[in-house]
C-alpha cells in the first residue's frame, strides 16, 4: 500500500541570483523530508538551469513558479515564467565547448529521464524535467568468489596512520 501517492511544493519567486541560491534548499530540503535523498543534486542542478534561463531570459518580468511533484515514482520539476517565447532546443548540439553560456538545457537533458516545455494558457510558458524516484536495478552477478580480500578501514587508519606500518589486511568468506 501506498501512503503518499502524491506530494506536490509550489514556491513563487523572482528569478533574481541572490534568489536561486535560496531554492536550490528549498528544493533539496523537500527532497529530504520525502526520503529522495538521491535526488537532490541533479534535481537542485536542473532547477538553478532553469531558473537562471528565466532570469536571463524570460520577459516582461522575471517572476516565476517552481513546483514539485511527486506522482508514484517519478519527481517532475517545472519552472513556469510569464514568458511565451520556448526554449530552442535544437541548439544543444551547437555549443561551442569553452561558452559560458547556452549549457543550461543541456545539462537539464543530461541530468534527467526527460524534459520539456509547454505554452502555459495565454501567456507564458512551462519548463519542466522529470527524475525517477526508483533506483535502477542493479546487476548481481551469477557467481560470487570465495575469499575476497578487503582492507578494514579502521586498521588501514591506525596501521597508517599512527604508526607508519602498511594497513592491516583480511579476508571474507563470502
Amino acid at each position: 500500500m501506498i501512503s503518499h501517492p502524491s506530494r506536490h511544493c509550489t514556491v513563487e519567486l523572482q528569478a533574481l541570483p541572490s534568489r536561486i541560491g535560496q531554492v536550490r534548499r528549498i528544493v533539496s530540503a523537500h527532497l529530504r523530508y520525502w526520503h529522495l535523498d538521491p535526488l537532490i543534486d541533479r534535481a537542485a542542478l536542473g532547477v538553478t538551469e532553469l531558473l537562471t534561463n528565466v532570469h536571463q531570459h524570460a520577459q516582461p518580468d522575471k517572476l516565476c513558479t517552481v513546483e514539485l511533484e511527486l506522482l508514484l515514482d517519478r519527481l517532475t520539476v517545472s519552472v513556469h515564467d510569464h514568458d511565451p517565447r520556448l526554449p530552442v532546443a535544437e541548439n544543444m548540439g551547437e555549443i561551442a565547448p569553452l561558452a559560458t553560456e547556452g549549457r543550461g538545457l543541456a545539462m537539464v537533458a543530461a541530468v534527467s529521464e526527460s524534459w520539456g516545455a509547454r505554452p502555459d494558457g495565454e501567456q507564458g510558458k512551462v519548463v519542466w524535467f522529470t527524475l525517477p524516484t526508483s533506483a535502477p536495478s542493479v546487476a548481481i552477478p551469477a557467481r560470487v568468489p570465495a575469499l575476497v580480500t578487503v582492507e578494514e578501514p579502521a586498521r588501514r587508519f591506525a596501521g597508517s596512520a599512527l604508526n607508519g606500518t602498511r594497513p592491516a589486511r583480511s579476508a571474507v568468506a563470502g
